[in-house]
């Protein structure tokens, strides 16, 4: 490990694994502009970020129901359903984590994740197991891009910002976290560059 890098700070969604309401709903609805429709006026990513930043889900799942009562059953299917939401790991970056440990990097994580979907998720996600400590929004009701997430890793990790590689796919995270003088890198499916400034900087060797 080099003399600057102490740690790696990973998200989860789209980073380590892929996530999207259409993976559900397609089975569900099988007209495209009604599906398109309710993913962007009903089940939103915007109202799931609700979630994360600690409201539970059956809270949410009922009040998403009394607006939109005519969709009751396509509502209860995202609590009931929500694992198919994750159709699977991001190719390459499972490998870099298990290279990491290999390494001795310590890894920690900071996810926008709810405390309900969380608990179903975890299980079945053994990689998480690679990290020393894991900041799940919804558990402590501050959700990312929120500075205040960041000051909060920063002082469960045991690092300084400026000792932590953070990896993250949303731009927003990404420029808070620089700001807050993390060195950061900006995940885009480029498993390959994030090999190669993994490599670039010590952490671990490129076969």
């Amino acid at each position: 490990m080099n003399d600057r890098t102490q740690a790696v700070v990973w998200d989860i969604g789209r980073v380590l694994v892929r996530w999207s309401m259409r993976a559900l709903y397609e089975q569900l609805i099988h007209d495209p502009v009604e599906l398109d429709w309710f993913l962007a006026n009903v089940v939103t990513e915007t109202w799931h970020h609700q979630h994360d930043e600690g409201r539970p889900l059956a809270v949410l799942i009922a009040e998403r129901i009394e607006q939109f009562p005519d969709y009751r059953l396509h509502i209860e299917a995202y609590g009931q359903r929500w694992l198919e939401t994750v159709p699977g790991p991001v190719p390459g970056t499972h490998e870099l984590v298990a290279a990491l440990s290999a390494a001795d990097v310590p890894q920690y994580c900071i996810t926008n994740f709810g405390v309900d979907t969380f608990a179903m998720f975890r299980p079945t996600f053994p990689v998480l197991d690679h990290f020393r400590d894991i900041v799940v929004s919804g558990a402590e009701k501050l959700a990312k891009p929120d500075p205040a997430i960041f000051a909060l890793a920063e002082r469960r990790f045991g690092h300084p910002a400026c000792a932590m590689l953070f990896i993250d796919d949303n731009a927003a995270n990404i420029a808070t976290a620089r700001d807050l003088g993390w060195d950061v890198f900006h995940f885009q499916d480029n498993p390959a560059d994030l090999a190669a400034d993994l490599a670039a900087r010590g952490l671990i060797t490129q076969p």
